[in-house]
């Protein structure tokens, strides 16, 4: 490892931007939806799988990223990444069938997968000698996770107002470009280690996210029994196999299991506020695709800030679990407050509040949440213990979003064109995230403990 690398701040800038484009790509087709299913001839059922192909590819195959990520180096795995998501966005954009779409944004979130666990063995690599330094670059680098989704929503109302929605993946074609030359210039290189690929678990994990998300939005219980049968499988292969893709001893790491749990939690409230919210804006008050993406950019400034200037000193003041609690349950009274805008509200008085208000929530809470399930791990097992903390962000955000988008439909959120049956279901998706947050600050506040010599504590090694 590189203890001061004197590049380490300008890697840190590629890999943050990596992680800003990543997770923008789970949002930026927000606003672009309905211009892709009247071109692409969508059912309304199908449509939603342009955001869900991504995620659960993205979200199922982190633990092989981080895997492949320990195992041949994190620098190949991460240039790797970005020339499979530039090849899927390519295929997203001159997608002429639904299939077709969806078969793009799967390749992007198998790209994502391996881009997001390998840019966090780098940062750690850069930045481990120095825990001042360390806390300060997570902040950069956990401030591009959200405001990347944020900004996407923003980003993408622009290129589909003024441009056409392909263009929400063209861009990312020439940034994938830049990024590919600064790799080695920037970034350093590691050693592979010997080791084999859990195929079978990468398969199960996979396919079992993949049925239980099918499940919830189509309420199908024969695929939630499969979904569940393939986790379980997918359990018995770590115990099994010579080489697991995720070795359950990791789970002795001090906190990794409470603070996943916090990260699941935090993922399924979040992301399903900032949908609802889009929904809002376009459905009830009736914004174009620009004006509700900038009704959003709010947001992602207080995250910036709060992320970059605050959350980092309180961390080092109070440690992870307070800042966690306490931002759960400030995301909580945020979603909260949005659960009561009107047919006939404002951005001022029934937006602007209470999303910032959320936004100081996620904050305070997210970076907290990644550096306590990743402080227990040891080193040569970071690739994995950060293919699991954004493996339970971003499956909880899908299963977050299936939850709360059934409760929104149930509750009025079909009735297209009826502002007021709009503003009850998505009121009631907004009831729904909020109670996830509170739920997730209880449980933090019961389960999550004070890490104690963390860097002293040795889990078993996995089988060899």
């Amino acid at each position: 490892m590189n203890a001061a690398n004197p590049r380490r701040w300008w890697a840190l800038i590629v890999l943050a931007a990596a992680q800003f484009m990543v997770i923008m790509d789970t949002s930026i087709i927000g606003v672009a939806l309905p211009d892709m299913q009247r071109d692409l001839g969508f059912t309304p059922g199908g449509l939603q799988w342009v955001f869900n192909a991504y995620v659960v590819a993205f979200g199922g195959l982190l633990l092989l990223g981080g895997r492949l990520s320990d195992l041949l180096g994190a620098r190949k795995v991460f240039a790797a990444g970005w020339g499979i998501l530039v090849a899927g966005s390519v295929v997203a954009a001159v997608a002429s069938a639904a299939w077709v779409e969806i078969l793009g944004r799967g390749i992007q979130g198998v790209g994502g997968a391996l881009i997001a666990p390998a840019a966090m063995t780098l940062l750690m690599m850069l930045f481990g000698h120095d825990q001042r330094e360390l806390g300060k670059a997570m902040s950069l680098y956990g401030a591009a996770a959200p405001a990347g989704g944020t900004a996407g929503v923003f980003l993408g109302g622009v290129i589909t107002e003024y441009l056409s929605w392909p263009w929400v993946f063209i861009v990312y074609i020439p940034i994938g470009v830049l990024t590919l030359l600064a790799v080695p210039a920037l970034l350093p290189a590691t050693q592979a280690r010997r080791g084999s690929v859990d195929v079978l678990g990468a398969i199960a994990v996979t396919a079992g996210v993949a049925l239980i998300v099918y499940a919830i939005v189509d309420l199908n219980w024969i695929a939630a029994l499969a979904g569940a049968a393939l986790l379980g499988l997918f359990l018995i292969v770590q115990r099994t196999v010579r080489q697991p893709l995720m070795p359950l001893s990791i789970w002795r790491a001090p906190g990794l299991a409470a603070s996943n749990l916090a990260m699941a939690l935090l993922g399924a409230a979040w992301i399903p506020m900032w949908y609802f919210l889009n929904l809002y804006l376009q459905q009830v008050l009736g914004y174009g695709a620009f004006a509700s993406g900038a009704a959003l950019l709010p947001m992602t400034v207080a995250i910036m800030i709060f992320m970059v200037g605050i959350t980092a000193r309180l961390l080092g003041r109070f440690g992870a679990k307070p800042l966690i609690v306490l931002g759960l349950l400030v995301l909580a009274a945020g979603v909260a407050g949005l659960s009561f805008a009107r047919p006939d509200g404002s951005f001022a008085v029934d937006v602007l509040p209470a999303s910032l208000i959320a936004a100081v929530g996620m904050s305070l809470a997210y970076i907290p949440a990644m550096m306590s399930a990743m402080s227990g791990a040891r080193p040569e097992e970071a690739g994995l213990a950060s293919g699991i903390v954004n493996t339970t962000y971003n499956v909880g955000s899908a299963l977050g979003l299936a939850v709360m988008t059934a409760v929104a439909m149930s509750q009025g959120a079909a009735e297209l064109g009826n502002p007021t049956e709009l503003t009850d279901g998505f009121g009631a998706a907004f009831v729904g995230a909020a109670l996830v947050a509170v739920a997730g600050a209880a449980l933090a506040l019961l389960f999550m403990r004070k890490p104690r010599a963390v860097a002293q504590e040795e889990p078993e090694p996995a089988r060899a």
